[in-house]
């Protein structure tokens, strides 16, 4: 929605812009004042979408919405900083998971809990149902805006 002027301070894509901006600065910020001073933002995509018994790459990629090869390279920022380690996938020894090590686990422990008072602290100014109902419509349009990229991505692959 352009103003007079012809600027979008309130589209969807600006907004989430700014809402993923200061949601990152506050929760590194914090992550940086318990001990975790050497991962950044950029390494968000993957740290989000860690699960303890471990993922393959192409399932972050796929989760984060990142490209392989990007995720690729965090990843391996990631092992050099000892957050996460490569390991044999059990179902198909042909492909890795990419699995947090204790420092990386103690970090998924410290984000969630970061994250969870982040979120207390924004129902508490909305209202638990108001806040509840926010999260549901957000999703709901992120879900939305997901599928229409996700069946774009489809129809170029079907076009090469």
């Amino acid at each position: 929605m352009a103003d007079g002027a012809g600027f979008r301070e309130n589209d969807l894509g600006v907004l989430s812009s700014r809402l993923l901006h200061a949601f990152q600065t506050e929760l590194f910020q914090r992550l940086r004042e318990q001990g975790f001073d050497d991962i950044v933002p950029r390494h968000g995509g993957v740290l989000a979408h860690l699960r303890p018994e471990g993922v393959r790459a192409t399932d972050l990629a796929r989760r984060s919405g990142q490209l392989k090869q990007v995720v690729g390279v965090i990843v391996d920022e990631l092992e050099s900083l000892k957050y996460v380690e490569r390991r044999p996938d059990p179902v198909d020894r042909r492909a890795k998971l990419v699995v947090p090590t204790r420092r990386g686990r103690a970090q998924m422990r410290a984000a969630t809990s970061i994250i969870a008072d982040i979120m207390s602290r924004h129902e508490g100014a909305l209202g638990a149902d108001e806040f509840a109902r926010f999260m549901a419509t957000f999703k709901a349009v992120v879900d939305r805006q997901r599928a229409v990229t996700a069946d774009d991505a489809a129809e170029q692959d079907l076009i090469r």
